[in-house]
This record gives structure tokens, C-alpha cells and sequence, in this order.
């Protein structure tokens, strides 16, 4: 099997997830309210565990090894600034998508970061891809219905589908154009990286917080896990 094709079979399983998110949340019928809102703020909390872990295990280490210690400071600091500046634009706007802007601020990224490093170090690229699809299907999940206060489900779904495969172009791009570019590869994960933990802190986890409810935290421990046992078994 050619390296360019199993690069497409990567992003795809990595971007996959997020249609599959939205197609539980509309066809999973939970008749009991609280159950439901159980649900949906553990699996935000699962997927921000998720998050974490990507950006322990796997964006800022390999960034760590390339850059020095300036450029580190500089290209974080500028992730975070960035993905404040688009939550304060769709905050003025009236927005309140933030499932759906850390789900495609973060995958693009990374995609973009699996296609281009997969040449010269394939395990890393499939650790890459695991993280994106675990972190893809509860962000997939939620934002079907942050979707759905604006857009019928069908557009919602096609919609979704879109962004699926949007990480195919992302992972192309790094793999033709950035294979041998190590240093704006680590630049554009640690980019993300400082965006991933903002957004988790401004937007992700306050929504992941029931009052009164202790359980929906216990999704983010078990996402983490599951971040850190890929990394124990692929990193």
C-alpha cells in the first residue's frame, strides 16, 4: 500500500468521527431529559480529556524537540491569542459555536501536522490520527446540536459530512508541501496547541460543569487515560 494512500486512510478515520458524532446525537432518542443532559456534558468533559492529552502527548513534545526556547514562547503564546481573537469575534457576533470552532480550529491543524510528519516518523502520524479521531466523535456529538439551533438536520449532517473529509485536504497539504518543513510543522502544533488549551478553559469546560453534578467531570479523567495509553502503546 502506497504511503499516499494510507495518508488518506488516516485522515479520513481521524475526520470520519465528526459525521458519526452528529449521526448518534440525531438518531440516539434518550426519552429521559436528565439522562440526556447527563450525556452530553460528559461527553464535552470526554472530549476535552481528549484534547489535553493531544496537546501533552503528542503536539507539544515534538515541538519541544525542534524549537527553541523563543520561538516556543512566541508561536504558543501566538495560538492562544489567535483563538481568543476568533472566540471575541464570535462572541460579538452573537455565536455561541464552540464545539464547533474548537473542533475545526484544533483538526485542521493537527491533519495538517499528520500528513506532513507521517513520512518521517509513520507511528507518530498514527498516534496523531487516534487522537484526532477520539477527540472528533464527542466534539462531532455535541456540536450536532449547537448546529442545530441554526441549520434543519439534514443541512446539519451535510454540513458535517463536508468537514469529515476536509481533513483529506489538510493531511495532503502537510504531506506535499511541508514533508520536509520540521520546524513549521512542530510551529504549527504548538500554534494549536496554545489555541487547545485556551479554548478548553474559555469555552470547553465550563460547559462540561453541571451544578450539583459530580459525574460528567469523570469524562474528561477517562479521555485523558485513553490519550495516555495511546501514547504508552504508540508512542
Amino acid at each position: 500500500m502506497s504511503e499516499l494512500l494510507v495518508i488518506c486512510i488516516y485522515a479520513l478515520c481521524s475526520g470520519l468521527p465528526i459525521v458519526i458524532g452528529g449521526l448518534i446525537a440525531r438518531f440516539m432518542k434518550i426519552r429521559d431529559r436528565v439522562i440526556k443532559i447527563e450525556i452530553n456534558h460528559w461527553a464535552i468533559a470526554f472530549g476535552g480529556g481528549i484534547l489535553i492529552a493531544s496537546v501533552a502527548f503528542a503536539l507539544v513534545p515534538k515541538a519541544i524537540e525542534v524549537l527553541p526556547p523563543l520561538t516556543m514562547i512566541l508561536v504558543f503564546i501566538s495560538g492562544t491569542l489567535f483563538f481568543m481573537w476568533i472566540d471575541w469575534v464570535l462572541a460579538k457576533s452573537g455565536s455561541t459555536l464552540a464545539q464547533v470552532m474548537s473542533m475545526l480550529m484544533d483538526f485542521i491543524p493537527e491533519v495538517i501536522a499528520l500528513g506532513a510528519s507521517f513520512a518521517h516518523d509513520p507511528k507518530f502520524g498514527m498516534l496523531l490520527a487516534i487522537f484526532i479521531g477520539l477527540q472528533n466523535l464527542p466534539e462531532g456529538y455535541n456540536a450536532y446540536f449547537e448546529l442545530r439551533e441554526k441549520l434543519n438536520p439534514v443541512h446539519t449532517l451535510v454540513l458535517m459530512s463536508a468537514l469529515s473529509f476536509s481533513g483529506l485536504g489538510g493531511a495532503l497539504t502537510g504531506y506535499l508541501f511541508l514533508t520536509n518543513s520540521v520546524e513549521i510543522i512542530a510551529a504549527l502544533m504548538l500554534f494549536s496547541g496554545g489555541g487547545i488549551i485556551y479554548l478548553m478553559f474559555q469555552e470547553i469546560a465550563p460547559l462540561s460543569k453541571r451544578k450539583g453534578d459530580w459525574i460528567p467531570a469523570s469524562g474528561a479523567s477517562l479521555g485523558f487515560l485513553i490519550g495516555m495509553l495511546g501514547e504508552k502503546f504508540l508512542g
